[in-house]
């Protein structure tokens, strides 16, 4: 796995067993199932910025889920808010194609789907275009040794600085208190951005992990930031 690839959308199983994400992208490649892949997009060719209005049909406000998983979030966040776009991006593609099917019979027109890795798809996200990002459970890399591997790092904020319109936020949420404790101190560090009250979700937009700990009586660990604006 590249060393700048953090991997927010690693899967559960592969964080719990070890697993790198090649075994079950193999997986999923030789598991014959039948999908549309109706809202499912293909990153911009050379280096092609997004059009957001071709992609969507509309100029609705544009939220991004990094690592979306199986979905639970985007596709609650999709439903609460019809008046604004969602695009989540992961590297599971099975993953990704079931949420596809749940969008579609749920005619959630408003879900775009996109399989890669986070950085090099941000890095096609055109200037201040994005109203809000959420970051839910990211890999922690826990070994000292593979922290050069975690995704919340200068370049990543850099690429989220960009993209996101003035005010503009970004959520984050971990289980992992010393991802957290390090996440918060590379944004509280960064002048461009102010922290701000954390996102709670509404029940219905939990994340799996999120029901998993709530059930287990713990709390993740929360906190966003705002982009500076000069107005």
């Amino acid at each position: 796995m590249p060393d700048f690839l953090d991997a927010p959308d690693r899967s559960p199983a592969a964080r719990a067993n070890g697993q790198p994400n090649d075994y079950f992208m193999v997986r999923e490649r030789i598991t014959n199932r039948n999908f549309t892949d109706a809202f499912l997009i293909a990153p911009p060719e050379n280096d092609t910025p997004f059009s957001w209005p071709s992609l969507y049909g509309s100029s609705q406000p544009l939220e991004i889920d990094i690592g979306c998983g199986r979905g639970r979030f985007l596709l609650g966040r999709a439903k609460n808010c019809p008046h604004f776009n969602f695009l989540g991006i992961d590297l599971s593609l099975l993953r990704l194609r079931k949420i596809d099917r749940k969008a579609t019979s749920g005619n959630l027109g408003n879900i775009r789907l996109i399989h890669g890795e986070a950085l090099r798809i941000l890095e096609a996200l055109p200037p201040e275009s994005v109203s809000t990002f959420y970051l839910y459970f990211p890999d922690p890399w826990p070994k000292r040794r593979h922290h050069t591997r975690r995704l919340v790092a200068p370049p990543f904020v850099d690429l989220i600085a960009k993209a996101l319109v003035p005010k503009g936020t970004i959520h984050l949420c971990t289980d992992h208190v010393d991802y957290f404790l390090a996440m918060r101190h590379v944004w509280q560090g960064d002048r461009r951005f102010s922290e701000t009250a954390p996102y709670i979700p509404a029940p219905e937009e939990e994340t799996d992990f999120c029901l998993l700990f709530e059930s287990q009586g713990l709390a993740p660990n929360r906190c966003s930031f705002k982009k500076w604006s000069p107005s």
